[in-house]
């Protein structure tokens, strides 16, 4: 279970600093972190599947 929570922190932060490197605004910021938290918790989401099928 700690892949997915572990690729939302770490979508979070990557997609805060990315829209804040590039100059943008509060609303930027949040909305790149949560995007890329989206999509970097599911990554983790199917190698936690992946991981769980192989093992069992």
């Amino acid at each position: 279970m700690i892949f997915p929570l572990t690729g939302l922190v770490l979508g979070a932060l990557i997609g805060g600093a990315v829209a804040a490197r590039r100059g943008g605004k509060r609303a930027d910021i949040i909305q790149y972190a949560c995007v890329y938290a989206i999509i970097i918790g599911l990554v983790g989401l199917f190698v936690l599947i992946i991981v769980e099928r192989s093992l069992t």
